[in-house]
């Protein structure tokens, strides 16, 4: 995920948010086609056809988790990284286990304890100090790019926590391309405002390899954090999303030539802090007591 918020932003530099979101989740679903054609073939569960009972409401169900996870949560990410820089961008996101873990929490499937809360707190402080030069400016700027990022971290956790039992009960492969395909038509539609059909064939090769790097690891990462979701609990899986602000800092800075002030590595030495607090021990299922 580090390495594609780079080539993200990057990207966004010369492809519309909704528009590059779109393509992505295009070519992640080709990617996913061939493996999800045969579970799809083999079952009409994950099919748009109309079904009755529990699986309608299920097809609906999956259909809107797809379009939050790869499709809502992404453009918001694009749009944020018009804004802010693929480093501090990351460290914002990595909030994203512990907003999940909340949230499983406040849906009483994790226990809340002390060092949770500590951690949370000294996480919290981590994303914090990397927004400090920012809040000390004489003229601050506008916070949308912020805000968009944790808007996307939200509903990334949203997602995780919800998609679980519909992963117990369906194939893993034909979940994730069913998802994908909702986003991409859902996206398609709202990025006719950024006359995208008229748009894609003046993109320089640069951006095409961007849009294709992250559309191919979004069709074999995502297969792949699904696969997780089923098998393991929301917060095992996303906790390592903290490795995201390392690979972005590193890749901005080599690639972007994106600055790597020291503030930033003290957040993230925070971030890490926070998270290790927060589900040392491991996570912990069940109603609290």
């Amino acid at each position: 995920m580090g390495a594609a918020i780079v080539a993200s932003r990057f990207a966004v530099a010369e492809v519309p948010p909704l528009t590059l979101a779109m393509l992505r989740y295009a070519i992640g679903f080709c990617c996913l086609l061939p493996f999800a054609w045969r579970g799809w073939r083999r079952s009409a569960r994950m099919t748009i056809a109309p079904v009755a009972g529990s699986r309608g409401l299920d097809v609906l169900a999956l259909a809107a988790l797809g379009i939050g996870q790869f499709g809502v949560l992404i453009a918001l990410l694009n749009m944020g990284l018009q804004h802010v820089e693929a480093a501090q961008a990351a460290l914002i996101f990595s909030l994203f286990p512990l907003l999940t873990l909340l949230l499983s929490a406040a849906l009483g499937r994790e226990r809340v304890n002390a060092s949770l809360l500590l951690g949370v707190f000294v996480s919290v402080a981590g994303v914090a100090l990397a927004l400090a030069p920012k809040l000390g400016a004489a003229q601050a700027g506008h916070w949308w790019g912020e805000l968009a990022v944790l808007a996307a971290a939200a509903i990334g956790a949203v997602s995780s926590v919800l998609y679980r039992p519909y992963l117990q009960r369906y194939p893993t492969v034909p979940v994730s391309a069913f998802a994908m395909a909702a986003s991409v038509v859902f996206l398609a539609l709202l990025a006719l405002s950024e006359q995208w059909p008229a748009r894609v064939s003046g993109f320089s090769i640069q951006a095409w390899a961007a849009i294709g790097f992250v559309g191919i690891a979004s069709g074999i990462g995502y297969f792949w954090w699904l696969y997780a979701l089923k098998h393991e609990s929301p917060t095992r899986v996303t906790v390592f999303l903290a490795l995201n602000p390392v690979t972005a800092a590193l890749l901005g800075w080599a690639l972007l030539d994106e600055s790597l002030p020291v503030t930033a590595l003290g957040a993230l030495a925070l971030i890490a802090l926070g998270l290790w607090l927060a589900t040392r021990g491991g996570s912990t299922r069940g109603p609290a007591k």
